[in-house]
């Protein structure tokens, strides 16, 4: 894939790139090294007021960059803007709280003998390789960014092939903001020359957000080099309401939660399953809503949904909304491609779906919710279960034994319950099965690129 920015939303090439030659992707990470050694010696005081003041320039920069984020990547300029204000939150989440997060920890002396000091203190690791998505071009990145500098560590960016003026936007910002020169660098390179670039010895350990299959081959070349992966990879999120759930807003956060970012979320609600005694009533307001979307240019602050990023993404979704109704679901609302310029699809509502579909068991980057009727709270509990996909869930019910009943059968990385799902600095953020192995952010996303090392004092 070319390394282009092409609006989604008129199909046009915007601006082309230069991919990085071996000599500037080797001076890079030897920079990177460089800034290491530097920074890994500095106070938690000293990287607060960078990461502060880097918070500081994204607040600065909020209209311009949201602006460049709504033509990259298509996404509605209001939330565009939100999305660089929620990254600024996050980088002073982690000057505020990292010194808390990675204090040393004194434990029982084990040999008791008196031992001046036994327990556990958490040491920077080196340089870490980021292989991030075009979804949240700038959110995406920080949330790994902000606690990786904030405990020490360096990162290389290796963007999305069509996100590159974002990238080079965050080429800049850490230097911009105090931290040694070189602390965060974007490398310009296709997803064909990452796998030399993590075998490179001074690259201590790497984390991705994207796709089973990039992430199970990243994960591979990462274990054959015995180096630390955090994967942050699809989902194929449940959204269960049960009949004791407020159906009024309940089906008002479902289409912000299947609709959000046009669809293209991995924690967005993509398969409701819903209750055969609220089904109806669930069915119809839900596809009101969603119908009264309005869908156009995402630089128009009235715009809820905006195109798809890729041209090859909306090819997808189109096929396999054709593949669910050739086996016989029901269009509720939408399941076309408007005859319009870009890479637009309609918001759309499916009934019926069955094993036998790719919908089933795929996920769908985009705005196409599928609608699953259930007789009890245990088959809302299997259909929930029933991909191999883990990343959140979401149950709707006021009954709190019922409440209790799910959170603790729901195989997910988070249950929400009676919202929907978000990521938040203050919570930990991951899931289980094909949905990803570690954590980011709160203590744990700061903690999974450090050195627990063990001190023990005689």
């Amino acid at each position: 894939m070319a390394i282009a920015t092409i609006n989604p939303t008129t199909g046009q090439v915007e601006k082309t790139f230069e991919a990085h030659d071996d000599a500037e992707v080797d001076r890079r990470i030897a920079e990177a090294q460089a800034a290491f050694e530097a920074l890994k010696d500095t106070t938690f005081a000293q990287r607060a007021e960078w990461m502060n003041k880097a918070a500081q320039l994204l607040e600065d920069d909020a209209d311009e960059l949201g602006r460049l984020i709504t033509i990259e990547m298509g996404r509605p300029i209001a939330a565009a803007r939100a999305e660089v204000l929620k990254c600024a939150k996050g980088l002073r989440f982690y000057a505020e709280n990292a010194e808390e997060f990675l204090a040393p920890e004194q434990l029982a002396d084990p040999a008791k003998v008196n031992a001046s000091a036994a327990g556990t203190r958490y040491a920077p690791i080196g340089i870490v390789l980021a292989v991030m998505p075009w979804n949240y071009p700038l959110w995406q990145v920080l949330r790994f960014a902000g606690p990786a500098l904030m405990a020490g560590n360096v990162g290389l960016l290796k963007h999305a092939s069509n996100v590159p003026q974002a990238a080079l936007y965050l080429d800049t910002l850490f230097d911009r903001a105090g931290f040694p020169s070189g602390a965060f660098r974007t490398l310009l390179i296709p997803a064909s020359r990452v796998e030399s670039v993590l075998r490179d010895p001074r690259i201590k350990a790497t984390t991705l957000t994207g796709s089973e299959p990039a992430g199970r081959s990243l994960a591979s070349i990462a274990g054959s080099e015995v180096k630390h992966v955090v994967l942050e990879l699809g989902g194929s999120d449940p959204f269960v309401v049960m009949p004791s759930a407020d159906l009024e807003k309940a089906t008002t956060v479902g289409v912000t939660a299947r609709n959000q970012n046009n669809g293209q979320s991995c924690i967005a609600a993509k398969r409701f399953i819903v209750h055969a005694d609220v089904y109806d009533e669930f069915v119809r307001l839900f596809t009101e809503k969603v119908a009264a979307l309005t869908v156009g240019d995402p630089l128009d602050e009235s715009t809820d949904v905006g195109p798809v990023a890729t041209e090859s993404g909306r090819d997808e979704l189109e096929s396999q909304v054709a593949d669910a109704v050739a086996k016989g679901a029901t269009v509720r609302t939408g399941g076309t491609v408007p005859d319009r310029d870009g890479w637009f699809f309609e918001p759309t509502v499916l009934e019926g779906i069955t094993p036998e579909m790719r919908l089933y068991l795929e996920e769908a980057f985009g705005p196409v919710a599928s609608i699953y009727r259930v007789a009890s709270r245990e088959e809302a509990a299997a259909v929930a279960n029933g991909t191999t996909f883990g990343l959140s869930s979401a149950v709707w019910t006021t009954d709190a034994d019922e409440q209790e009943w799910f959170i603790n059968r729901l195989d997910a990385g988070a249950v929400f319950v009676n919202g929907m799902t978000a990521s938040f600095p203050e919570l930990p953020f991951g899931g289980v099965k094909d949905s990803g192995v570690g954590r980011e952010l709160a203590a744990a996303g700061i903690r999974e690129f450090c050195n627990l090392k063990t001190v023990w004092k005689g």
